[in-house]
């Protein structure tokens, strides 16, 4: 579900109560993990947190005058989603989090390509989620994008 708010905080101000408390722990976890470079903002109707037009200004390839995505948060009707588009372009790291997650979460993972589902909010490994929102800088991920795009 995509929110028309036009700042995280009115995002977060639009979310059911019992999904604020979830909600803010996974922001304040992504907050103090990403590495620096990366800016928080609303894209897609969801809480993003992009590579900046002035560190890559080339931008989103299906549109240029918007910055590149990496992660975003989003209450969902029946899920808290997370987000990754690292774990998307580098199979390194999906292994990496694949493997990590059992020792994190009694919860059966439940992902897409870069779409984490956390069904019962209370369950969401923040630490983890930390571990993983460190694991890529701007510089590398900008790095990875565009390995993919030359693919293409």
């Amino acid at each position: 579900m995509q929110s028309k708010a036009k700042t995280v905080d009115d995002y977060f101000k639009e979310l059911p109560e019992d999904r604020r408390a979830p909600m803010n722990e996974l922001r304040k976890v992504i907050l103090k993990n990403l590495p620096k470079g990366f800016k928080e903002c609303m894209a897609y109707g969801v809480v993003g947190y992009v590579v900046p037009l002035s560190m890559y200004p080339a931008g989103y390839h299906c549109d240029p005058s918007l910055p590149l995505g990496f992660m975003s948060i989003a209450s969902q009707k029946n899920f808290i989603a997370l987000y990754h588009m690292g774990i998307y372009g580098s199979p390194k790291l999906l292994k990496w989090f694949t493997d990590e997650y059992p020792k994190h979460s009694k919860a059966k993972l439940d992902m897409g390509k870069s779409c984490i589902r956390f069904k019962k909010p209370d369950q969401i490994p923040n630490k983890l989620i930390g571990e993983l929102a460190a694991k890529i800088t701007p510089e590398k991920w900008i790095e990875i994008y565009e390995s993919h795009l030359k693919k293409q």
